[in-house]
Parts: structure tokens; C-alpha cells; sequence
């Protein structure tokens, strides 16, 4: 399945800021993180998420700094702060409203268009 453009984007603060509500992470690694939240759904490419990154720092709602990988190897890894907390429960109150409001939609749309349906033999 492919997920719209608009959706990714409307989608994309409230991911990064519960993945690093998780722990600290750079930059693949969260995007490795919200394949497998999405069971491959989403496929974020570093265009993506590096402008996000710089504006969730710039906003306030993530900090980063210079660590080094098992490997040795430099990597900047992203924190969420005590505004990023804040950013990501005020998220999570706004998707849930919307969830709720579409799931009500479509159990009533199932409902209206069951008997259409069977007369149909759908």
C-alpha cells in the first residue's frame, strides 16, 4: 500500500516524536523505526527526514549532538525535550480525535452499506 503524500506529512511530527520518546536515535535508525512501526507502509527517505529533524530543533521539540557508533564511526543522534513531550501528547490528543471521528464514519458507512450489499450478493 502507498500512503499519501498529505498523510506522510501530517503523520511524519507525531512519528519521529514517539520514536524518540522511546530513546535516542539518528537519523536511519528512525527511519528503520517507522518502517517497522508501519509494517513497511512508510518509507522514509533522508529528505524526508532530515528537514523534519532540523524542525523539530529549530521549534524546540528535539536536541541533537555528535556521539560515535560501536563501530567508531560519528553519528548524530536526536533527543526529544520537555517541549517535545509536550508537542507529542498535544499530537496524540489531535490523532486520536481524528481516528475516533473516521472510525465512527466507517462503522456507520458499514452499517448503511451492508444491506446494500447483500442485495447486491457482495
Amino acid at each position: 500500500m502507498r500512503v499519501g503524500k498529505d498523510l506522510v506529512a501530517a503523520s511524519s511530527a507525531p512519528l519521529v516524536l514517539g520514536v524518540l520518546a522511546e530513546g535516542d536515535s539518528y537519523g536511519y535508525a528512525i527511519i528503520q523505526r517507522v518502517a517497522e512501526l508501519s509494517r513497511g507502509d512508510l518509507e522514509w527517505s533522508e529528505g524526508l527526514l532530515y528537514p523534519l529533524l532540523h524542525r523539530l530543533e529549530r521549534q524546540g521539540q528535539v536536541e541533537s549532538s555528535w556521539g560515535r557508533a560501536e563501530s567508531g564511526r560519528r553519528r548524530r543522534y536526536y533527543r526529544l525535550t520537555r517541549a517535545g513531550r509536550e508537542a507529542l501528547d498535544e499530537h496524540r490528543t489531535q490523532w486520536r480525535a481524528v481516528n475516533d471521528a473516521l472510525t465512527t464514519m466507517w462503522d456507520q458507512m458499514a452499517r448503511v452499506l451492508a444491506p446494500v450489499q447483500l442485495a447486491w450478493g457482495k
